[in-house]
C-alpha cells in the first residue's frame, strides 16, 4: 500500500511508468529527482549519485511526458496556467514537478509552456534535525532572531526552513526558548506539503499554515489574524515581499525566510534583497551549499556586523565586530 506521501505523486505517473518506479522498493526513500525525457530511460538523482531505469525497456515517450503532465495537473491544465508560466506544478506532498517545452509569449513574457519536451519530478523530504546546527545561533534570550536562509537551488534551503519552523514550535528548553506561535506562509505548499488541509510533513504542533496564498498577502494576513511570535515563508525575492516583511520588523515578529543566492554578496546584488539586508529586517544570513551534501552550512552571519559565526559560538561575542567584515568561510 501506497503511504500518503507517496500517494502525492507515484500515483499521478502514467501505469508503465509507474510500474517502472514501483519496482525500486525502499529506494524510492533516497530520491531527490526524478527526470523524463523522451527518447531516453528513466533518469533518478539520489543521495548516491544518478541511476536510469528501465534501460532493457521502452525510453520516455512523448506521449507519456504529456500524460504525466496532465494526470499531475488533474486533468486541468488550463486552470494552473500561472503555475504553468513559472514552468513548474506543485503536487500533494510538497512535491515541485518541473517542464521544459515551447513557451507561448503574451506581451513578451512567457504566458504558457506547450508541447512539453521534459519533466523533472522534485521530490520534497522532511529531513528531522537538519537545523539543529545552527539553532543556537538563531536564539537570543529566549527569543528567536530573524534569519534568512540562502543557497542556489537544490541546496537544502526549504528543508532546513521546514525544520526550523518544526523545531521553533515545539520549543528548545536547552535554549531557554518556550514553544512559538508560527504562521507559516506556504505560498507553493512545498514546506508543510498540505493536502486536503492537513499537512504532510512535519511543521510542529504551534503551527498555523496558510496555504497557496501570494507571500506578502499572506503574511500580511497572518500578522493581523493569527498573532504569531514568528513568520515563515519560502523563496522570497518580490518588492512587496519586501514590504511585508519591513511590516512584521515593526511589529516585533521573528521572520524566517529563504532566498536564491549563492551568499550575502550575491543577495546584495539582487535589488529586493538588498533593500531587505540594508534595512536589517534579517539578524542572521545562514548560507548553505552542497560541498558535504545538500544542506552544508558554510557560513552564518550577522546582519548588522558581516560577522561569520561558526555553528556553537555565542552570537554575543560578535556584538562590537564591525559591519560586515567577512572572514573567511569553510563548510561547516
Amino acid at each position: 500500500m501506497l503511504s500518503t506521501y507517496e500517494e502525492g505523486w507515484l500515483n499521478f505517473l502514467p501505469s508503465r511508468l509507474r510500474g517502472i518506479i514501483s519496482g525500486q522498493g525502499e529506494s524510492r526513500g533516497n530520491w531527490r529527482e526524478i527526470h523524463l525525457r523522451p527518447g531516453q530511460p528513466v533518469l533518478i538523482l539520489g543521495a548516491g549519485g544518478e541511476t536510469y531505469l528501465g534501460q532493457g525497456s521502452l525510453p520516455v515517450t512523448g506521449a507519456e511526458l504529456q500524460a504525466t503532465l496532465e494526470l499531475m495537473a488533474r486533468h486541468s491544465v488550463y486552470a494552473l496556467e500561472e503555475e504553468m508560466r513559472r514552468g513548474f506544478i506543485t503536487l500533494p506532498g510538497g512535491h515541485r514537478l518541473g517542464f521544459t517545452g515551447r513557451a507561448v509569449l503574451e506581451h513578451g513574457r512567457i504566458r504558457l509552456i506547450r508541447e512539453i519536451s521534459s519533466l523533472n519530478l522534485r521530490l520534497a523530504h522532511a529531513v528531522p534535525g537538519a537545523g539543529r546546527s545552527v539553532i543556537g545561533n538563531l536564539i537570543r534570550k529566549g527569543r528567536v532572531l530573524s534569519t534568512l536562509i540562502l543557497s542556489p537551488p537544490g541546496c537544502g534551503k526549504t528543508t532546513m526552513l521546514r525544520d526550523l519552523v518544526r523545531l521553533f514550535s515545539e520549543g528548545l528548553p536547552s535554549h531557554g526558548l518556550s514553544g512559538q506561535q508560527v504562521s507559516l506562509v506556504d505560498e507553493r505548499s512545498e514546506v508543510a506539503g498540505t493536502y486536503l488541509g492537513l499537512p504532510q510533513l512535519d511543521v510542529g504542533p504551534r503551527t498555523d499554515i496558510l496555504d497557496g496564498a501570494p507571500k506578502a498577502e499572506g503574511m500580511l494576513l497572518m500578522l493581523r489574524a493569527m498573532a504569531p511570535d514568528i513568520l515563515a515563508t519560502d523563496e522570497i525575492g518580490r518588492g512587496e515581499d519586501a514590504e511585508a516583511i519591513a511590516e512584521a520588523a515593526k511589529a516585533g515578529v521573528a521572520v524566517l525566510a529563504t532566498a536564491h543566492a549563492g551568499g550575502h554578496r550575491e543577495a546584495l546584488q539582487r535589488p529586493t534583497l538588498a533593500a531587505i539586508l540594508k534595512n536589517n529586517c534579517f539578524e542572521r544570513l545562514v548560507v548553505l551549499d552542497r560541498s558535504d551534501g545538500p544542506g552544508t552550512v558554510r557560513a552564518i552571519y550577522e546582519s548588522k556586523r558581516d560577522v561569520r559565526l561558526e555553528v556553537g559560538e555565542c552570537c554575543e561575542s560578535w556584538a562590537l565586530c564591525p559591519p560586515w567584515s567577512a572572514r573567511a568561510a569553510s563548510a561547516i
